[in-house]
């Protein structure tokens, strides 16, 4: 435990090397923050390789998807591009979907649950678009997400959008395009971030994937915490594996975090969890943070592995007091089996710690946390010209209009 500033005010075995788990993500989205911005927007690619035949509204040929990496691409944002597609005349794709090897869609859990053959994987993402993209091929999940996608939109449920892909799926890291149709830009990578630690998603890896490999990840810490680099083991980018860092480090961390949100004009709570304001594991696994009197005074990341290293819990972030604000790590090594114990004891210290400094102080909440196509943008095109975002001087044409 530290003051912000830096300051000591308690530690034990501080200095011992642990597994901090999910407390990597700290580290993953303080370099996407350096390196990308809070506003950086991750952009997916449509093309048609064929004809259209807009009388009949079919592309004659493939639908091309050139992805650049967007972690978090889901049925959601199939349906956007499905409404844009439908909106260009296109319902019937005569040919295949063909996706490149950055597009990535729903989950994998990180390196842990990942296809390691880049063919497969890229034909399963292409698979779950066209799935997506036709209602005919919907399971029980996709309707209910379709279902509450069209209620949060005010769209007729009964009327989805649909586009029938004839030709299967397929990958091609090296693709022919063909005339660009649509593009989809992500939310921001803020918003992403607060999602990914949020739920301690491991599937930010693949925000990692497009900034370097897990060594540059290590010096960067080694570099702004001002410590030698090897105090710093990562295997991965998301906790799991055998990664090593220090509790001390990871307060350092904390405080190097904060500094690069407060610089870039980034509040902590839209890219940590706030016990109390926000759904995941900080709420999850720590009821006693996110009610009562405490409430919303602790913000920070929960690190969890059930069987690596012998298992470990971690709880780390910021603790709001009335006598002042502090950076903290606790954990517990060797937890495998008795997870839910471990928790107890780190939020009864974190409990104590608020009581001893006149108890905890609310910070506010960010907005609800959104769904992965509240802030992202369908941008139709004509002529292969990308129209602005936003609003325009005049009325947009239909080939060129944003599609929220």
């Amino acid at each position: 435990m530290e003051t912000i500033d830096g300051q000591p005010v308690d530690s034990r075995q501080g200095d011992e090397p642990i597994n901090p788990a999910s407390v990597v993500k700290i580290a993953t989205s303080l370099w996407a923050l350096e390196r990308l911005g809070p506003d950086f927007r991750f952009e997916t690619r449509f093309f048609a390789r064929g004809s259209i035949d807009r009388e009949h509204r079919t592309l004659h040929g493939d639908l091309v998807v050139q992805g650049s990496g967007d972690p978090d691409f889901h049925a959601e944002n199939g349906f956007l591009v499905a409404r844009a597609l439908n909106e260009m005349g296109v319902e019937k794709v005569t040919g295949a979907v063909i996706v490149n090897q950055h597009f990535w869609m729903g989950w994998e859990n990180g390196s842990a649950g990942r296809e390691p053959d880049p063919v497969k994987r890229g034909v399963l993402m292409a698979t779950r678009l066209r799935q997506a993209l036709d209602p005919r091929r919907w399971n029980h999940a996709t309707r209910a997400t379709w279902r509450e996608f069209a209620e949060r939109r005010v769209l007729p449920v009964s009327h989805p959008p649909r586009v029938v892909v004839l030709g299967g799926a397929g990958v091609d890291g090296d693709v022919t395009q063909g005339e660009m149709l649509v593009v989809h830009r992500s939310q921001t990578l803020a918003e992403i971030l607060r999602r990914f630690n949020c739920y301690s998603n491991n599937d930010i890896e693949r925000v990692a994937a497009g900034l370097g490999p897990v060594d540059e990840l290590a010096g960067l810490v080694a570099t702004r915490c001002q410590v030698p680099y090897d105090l710093i083991q990562f295997e991965t980018a998301s906790g799991l594996g055998s990664n090593r860092l220090t509790p001390r480090l990871i307060v350092r961390l904390l405080r190097e975090f904060r500094q690069t949100c407060l610089r870039l004009g980034v509040p902590l709570e839209s890219v940590l969890p706030v016990a109390g304001c926000d759904p995941g594991t900080v709420t999850q696994f720590f009821p006693l943070l996110a009610s009562g009197p405490n409430t919303t005074s602790v913000i920070g990341k929960t690190g969890t592995l059930t069987n690596t290293d012998g298992g470990v819990a971690v709880l780390a972030g910021y603790a709001r007091t009335a006598r002042g604000e502090f950076a903290f790590c606790v954990a517990v090594p060797n937890a495998a089996g008795r997870l839910k114990s471990s928790r107890r004891a780190e939020e009864q210290w974190v409990l104590d710690f608020l009581e001893r400094n006149g108890g905890g102080q609310p910070r506010s909440c960010a907005t609800p946390l959104p769904t992965p196509d509240a802030g992202a943008n369908i941008i139709l095109l004509g002529d292969r010209a990308i129209a602005p975002l936003g609003a325009t001087a005049g009325p947009i044409p239909p080939s060129t209009a944003p599609v929220n």
